[in-house]
């Protein structure tokens, strides 16, 4: 993932195994690297729980798989090997694609999973223990599995290492970067490469000549600067708790908090991060839920938590955006993407409407027009600065990646 161009195509039909491990639930999916076409998809989720399950879809059909109680990674693993095998999926495959949420500082680039990469995933683990923890359970799990296949690591935070230090460094005691690789970090670096790329393509512009802002907003939000198809800054930190106002996250508060909230309310620090990482950012402010669209209508409805949580989530965001045109000092396009920015043409067009300075407007029509998987041009024709719906596809980039890596074995 070092340049934004995407990688070239190997030359035949090859699938590749793309896995994404959370602490409780494994996404999978087989793609053909050649084009992005989705084979099988799928996710087991509640794994470790008393009701975990593997619900997928192929050929157009969709099926519920329920696993026996407490069953976790390694027996979701195993049923998806013998899913793969019923379906004769397995002939094709030529590597398994990992999605790895934090490589550190020890990779810049998408690599072949050996003792010396595993290591460093495991360093790398204390910076995001929940996702890190998943991420080699997810590939140990699948090296016993698919014994014969290729592992790649894809990592959500190479792409962002290109920063420079004025953008990554935290004003701390500088021992505390080079001892214990305390930094801003960044995620979401596989989306934010994929649209940068493709909107490149739908602009008619070289991504090496472009400068843009994307916004990946989900559950968990971020923002990047984009300039040359190079992450110059990026919104989440050390972990994906910083930055922007998300589902259930806070973003930034002021680190003077934790002292209140141990000294005055007696917290401690899993209740801290508790509080900071589950119950905050969308659901803390509405009371109500952390999914945008139950906050839209309840918002709509006359809900005045939900209608402040949207205002207080489009504030932030339009402020990180205006921030990123100090390292990028002019733009070509602002990037909506991720499934909050792919979906909610509310929520863009109250953004986009704080940004008129920026040359930015939202033509109504196409900002309808682009939802539900459709990308567009959601500006109008006359503005100097584009808005763009584009949909992301980390899956496809990972397989990219590992077929490409593949193919140099």
């Amino acid at each position: 993932m070092e340049t934004v161009s995407m990688p070239t195509t190997p030359s035949k039909s090859q699938h590749v195994l793309v896995l994404n491990c959370g602490s409780s639930s494994l996404k999978f999916a087989i793609i053909d690297a050649n084009n992005g076409h989705e084979i099988i998809s799928g996710l087991a989720e509640r794994l470790g729980s008393d009701t975990p399950s593997i619900k997928y879809k192929y050929q157009g059909n969709k099926t519920i798989i329920d696993l026996s109680a407490n069953q976790a990674h390694a027996e979701a693993i195993n049923t998806l090997v013998g899913l793969i095998k019923d379906h004769n999926l397995d002939e094709h495959l030529i590597a398994v694609g990992h999605r790895v949420v934090h490589g550190g500082e020890h990779f810049t680039k998408s690599a072949l999973v050996d003792d010396k990469v595993i290591a460093g995933i495991s360093d790398a683990s204390s910076l995001a223990p929940l996702h890190g923890h998943a991420n080699l359970l997810g590939i140990s799990s699948a090296q016993a599995s698919f014994a014969g296949l290729p592992q790649v690591a894809v990592f959500d935070t190479a792409f962002h290492q290109t920063m420079d230090k004025v953008a990554y460094l935290y004003a701390l005691p500088y021992k505390l970067y080079t001892e214990h690789g305390v930094r801003r970090y960044g995620m979401h670096g596989t989306s934010h490469y994929y649209v940068a790329g493709q909107t490149a393509k739908l602009i008619g512009k070289q991504v090496e000549q472009s400068n843009f802002i994307s916004a990946h907003l989900g559950n968990g939000c971020s923002v990047c600067a984009i300039k040359g198809g190079k992450s110059v800054d990026t919104s989440m930190g050390l972990t994906p708790l910083a930055g922007l106002v998300m589902g259930t996250r806070s973003g930034d508060i002021d680190p003077g908090l934790f002292n209140f909230l141990t000294t005055q309310l007696n917290y401690d620090a899993k209740q801290i991060d508790n509080l900071l990482n589950k119950e905050s950012g969308l659901l803390g402010i509405s009371e109500l839920s952390n999914d945008c669209r139950t906050i839209e209508e309840a918002a709509v409805a006359g809900h005045e938590k939900a209608a402040l949580a949207l205002d207080i989530f489009c504030y932030r965001l339009a402020k990180q955006i205006a921030a990123y045109m100090v390292p990028l000092q002019t733009l070509d396009a602002l990037i909506f993407t991720g499934g909050i920015g792919e979906n909610s043409d509310i929520i863009r067009e109250k953004v986009i409407t704080q940004l008129a300075f920026l040359g930015l407007d939202c033509d109504k029509q196409a900002n309808l027009d682009a939802r539900f998987g459709n990308e567009g041009v959601i500006s109008s024709a006359t503005a100097a600065t584009k808005a763009v719906v584009m949909p992301t596809n980390e899956e496809w980039v990972i397989a990219l990646d590992a077929a490409n890596i593949v193919k140099e074995l």
